[in-house]
C-alpha cells in the first residue's frame, strides 16, 4: 500500500515537525510539548489511512498528553525544580520498574486482541507493542525521568522497521534518526541532570 497526494505531503510534514519536536527534546527544552501537540494531530490522518489503528489511539494520547506535559514541566515545583522553576531531570524509580512491564504486557495483548477483532489491521501484535511501550514512553518524559530515552530507543527501532512494512519511508527515516539521537539525547540529558546537581561545576 502506497500513500498518495494529501495524505504523503502530510507525512512530511508530521516528519520535519517530528525534527523539530526531536531537538527540543534532546535540549530538554519545554517548547517541546507544543511540536508535541502539532505533530500528533498530523498523524492521526497519517496513520489511520495507513491503516496502523493503535498508532491512531496513540497520536489521540500523544496529544492529550503533551498538554499535560507542558503543565507538569512548567508549573512551580519543589526541590526538583531547575533554575526556571522548571521540573528538573532525575532518574527513574526502580519500584516503577514491575508496575511499568506488567502495564507494557497487558496493553499489548488488549490492544492486539482489540485490532485483530475490530479492524482489518495487517500488523496488531508489533502496532500494539509499540503503542502500549509509547505510553509508558510518553508518562515517563513527562515526569522528566532520564531512562525515557531507553524506552524510545526500543519503541524508535520497531516503529522503524513497522513504517518500512508499511510504506511510510518518510516516517521510518524520521524513526531510524530517532533511534539513533537516543544515545545522544540520553548524554545530553545526563550531562543536564550532573549540572543541576553541581551547579558550582
Amino acid at each position: 500500500m502506497r500513500l498518495v497526494g494529501s495524505v504523503a505531503r502530510w507525512e512530511i510534514i508530521g516528519t520535519a515537525v517530528g525534527l523539530v519536536y526531536l531537538y527540543l527534546e534532546y535540549k530538554a527544552s519545554i517548547w517541546l510539548w507544543i511540536a508535541g501537540i502539532v505533530m500528533p494531530a498530523i498523524y492521526v490522518v497519517v496513520y489511520y489511512q495507513a491503516g496502523l489503528y493503535a498508532d491512531v489511539g496513540i497520536n489521540i494520547y500523544y496529544l492529550l498528553a503533551a498538554f499535560y506535559g507542558l503543565w507538569v514541566w512548567f508549573r512551580p515545583t519543589d526541590k526538583k525544580s531547575d533554575s526556571q522553576n522548571q521540573l528538573g531531570i532525575t532518574h527513574l524509580p526502580k519500584k516503577h520498574l514491575p508496575a511499568m512491564a506488567a502495564l507494557t504486557l497487558i496493553l499489548t495483548v488488549a490492544f492486539a486482541l482489540l485490532l485483530d477483532y475490530a479492524t482489518d489491521s495487517t500488523v496488531p501484535w508489533a502496532d500494539s507493542f509499540t503503542t502500549a511501550l509509547s505510553i509508558i514512553g510518553m508518562w515517563m518524559l513527562a515526569k522528566k525521568y532520564i531512562e525515557q530515552w531507553w524506552v524510545w530507543g526500543i519503541v524508535d527501532f520497531s516503529c522503524a522497521l513497522l513504517y518500512v512494512y508499511k510504506d511510510l519511508y518518510f516516517t521510518a527515516g524520521l524513526y531510524a534518526l530517532y533511534t539513533v539521537i537516543v544515545f545522544f539525547g540520553y548524554r545530553k540529558w545526563k550531562q543536564l541532570l550532573l549540572e543541576s546537581q553541581n551547579p558550582l561545576q
